[in-house]
């Protein structure tokens, strides 16, 4: 009797169809009755206010067309835009669409931040070459073991000055 139960409260507490093509912050479909002067009840329902948005994803660098409630529009206007409020949400006020946006959103990240690792790498590699003063020492030292070498002045100071 228990697993009947616990079956009937997961089917109500699971979105609806629509739900999964959009951002519905966890808003589902109510129900209620119509109550007119007569007293006679009819049942009814409300939807989640849906709007369609085109919103711009800054890491995806494009815009996103999609169905959102007014509550998830003003949730991301105060975030600070699309990826902030995907990348901070829990997965259940998601839905699906906005799972599967929020791993596109973390792969693009990944993506950059393996090229700005790569990138700061190469740019260290190019700071470990000697400076000059450290090639002058290395001449001098292969001077002292060949004397045979030929001897070039890199120093400043050497150049004839301009009149």
């Amino acid at each position: 009797m228990l697993s009947s139960t616990s079956s009937i409260v997961q089917l109500a507490k699971a979105p609806f169809k629509r739900a999964q093509r959009g951002l519905f912050g966890g808003k589902q479909i109510q129900f209620g009755n119509n109550v007119p002067f007569s007293k006679t009840k009819t049942r009814r329902t409300w939807l989640p206010n849906v709007q369609t948005k085109r919103l711009f994803s800054e890491t995806l660098n494009n815009w996103i067309r999609l169905n959102m409630t007014t509550s998830v529009i003003r949730t991301v206007d105060k975030k600070g835009g699309l990826d902030r409020y995907l990348l901070e949400t829990r997965d259940d006020l998601l839905g699906a669409k906005g799972v599967e946006l929020r791993g596109k959103i973390v792969e693009a990240l990944k993506l950059k931040q393996a090229k700005r690792s790569m990138a700061n790498y190469t740019e260290q590699q190019r700071s470990t070459t000697l400076s000059t003063e450290a090639k002058e020492a290395v001449k001098a030292v292969t001077q002292k073991v060949d004397p045979s070498a030929p001897v070039v002045n890199t120093s400043a100071s050497s150049q004839p000055a301009a009149l």
